[in-house]
């Protein structure tokens, strides 16, 4: 009788990851990160190189790039050779950016075209707020109406307004479409 829990054998061949979806939960930050990048105009913002050039090797997504800065901001990873270690070993990175391994000078490269556009265009602001009640109740749904509606003050910027709004579905997941679809036209 073995007293300890054992790990497997390293040599034996592995189907990991299965999915990478199957690695990254429905609540895990990174789902945010994707559907706010996959939602921006780069081109409109001034990133360079949105389009691809004709001509010379083939070079990374613009938004999958932007990705992993996000992704190093929120988790205190900043140096570029550092993401690109996560690129190659941290499974929600390769959920992410889709298994892509961009070096370190590629990312030190897109840093340097992309900071001057997002100080200049716009600020982020991820608010976290929890609504108690029945969903099936309309109260619920005005005063989710109200607090995205409602514009948020900024202690340096003011009066900013919401563009783009994510919901969890969770358990109500025909309410929130519902909600969703009557709101397209605001991003929510």
């Amino acid at each position: 009788m073995k007293r300890f829990v054992e790990g497997s054998d390293r040599s034996q061949i592995s189907l990991f990851p299965e999915r990478l979806e199957d690695y990254v939960g429905n609540d895990n930050p990174v789902r945010v990160v994707d559907g706010f990048v996959d939602q921006l105009d780069l081109s409109g913002l001034g990133f360079k190189r949105v389009d691809p050039s004709v001509t010379g090797r083939p070079g990374y997504y613009r938004s999958d790039l932007l990705k992993l800065h996000i992704y190093g901001y929120l988790n205190r990873v900043q140096s570029s050779r550092r993401l690109e270690r996560e690129a190659a070993r941290n499974v929600e990175v390769m959920w992410l950016i889709g298994r892509l391994m961009p070096d370190h000078k590629t990312i030190a490269d897109f840093r340097k075209d992309r900071i001057p556009v997002i100080k200049k265009r716009q600020s982020w602001s991820i608010i976290w707020r929890t609504i108690y009640g029945d969903p099936s109740s309309r109260a619920v749904w005005d005063d989710l109406d109200d607090i995205i509606r409602a514009p948020l003050e900024h202690e340096r910027l003011g009066e900013m307004h919401i563009r783009a709004t994510c919901i969890d579905s969770g358990h109500h997941t025909n309410a929130v479409y519902s909600f969703c679809k009557a709101r397209e036209g605001r991003r929510v």
